[in-house]
């Protein structure tokens, strides 16, 4: 008979990068990102929506790349670099995209905005000139409740020209 706990019940010391600083954690390894974020850390930008990855409320950075915190396991960013909303602001494209959002008066509740500001943080940051179809299917996973897709595509738009005026 096996003594190894299984996966659920075993802790784990993670250690990563979140937001330029270096965290080590206790904890399950199946543990979501999010709430390692909003709990452990006190980075309550990120927000829960649905908890299975499809709202986009949750979107970080990890080592570039938005991923969704709710179902990525703290196990997963050992060694990586996380970026929140609470930092993206220090990008260039962070700071073009948080200028047009304000300038496109996006936000309405604001509960989705992080997750669709780091979406199109992300893209902009691979893309500085994306096609209106290039936006589309980058914010195709972020869903807002109270239907500004018009002004977050017009605002993500704003941002990249802003971009490549070198703002």
């Amino acid at each position: 008979m096996s003594t190894r706990l299984p996966n659920k019940w075993r802790i784990i010391l993670t250690n990563f990068t979140v937001n330029g600083k270096a965290v080590s954690l206790t904890a399950e390894p199946d543990m979501p990102l999010l709430w390692a974020l909003r709990e452990d850390l006190q980075l309550t930008g990120t927000k829960f929506g649905c908890g299975m990855a499809l709202c986009g409320a949750c979107t970080v950075h990890v080592d570039g790349q938005p991923v969704r915190s709710c179902t990525t396991p703290l196990s997963a960013v050992t060694g990586k670099k996380v970026v929140t909303i609470e930092a993206v602001g220090g990008t260039r494209a962070g700071k073009a995209v948080q200028m047009a959002w304000l300038e496109r008066d996006v936000p309405q509740c604001g509960y989705c905005q992080s997750g669709q500001i780091m979406s199109a943080c992300a893209l902009l940051a691979q893309n500085k000139a994306p096609s209106d179809a290039d936006i589309t299917g980058a914010m195709a996973g972020n869903l807002c409740r109270c239907g500004t897709y018009n002004q977050i595509h017009a605002a993500v738009k704003d941002a990249s020209v802003a971009l490549s005026k070198g703002a």
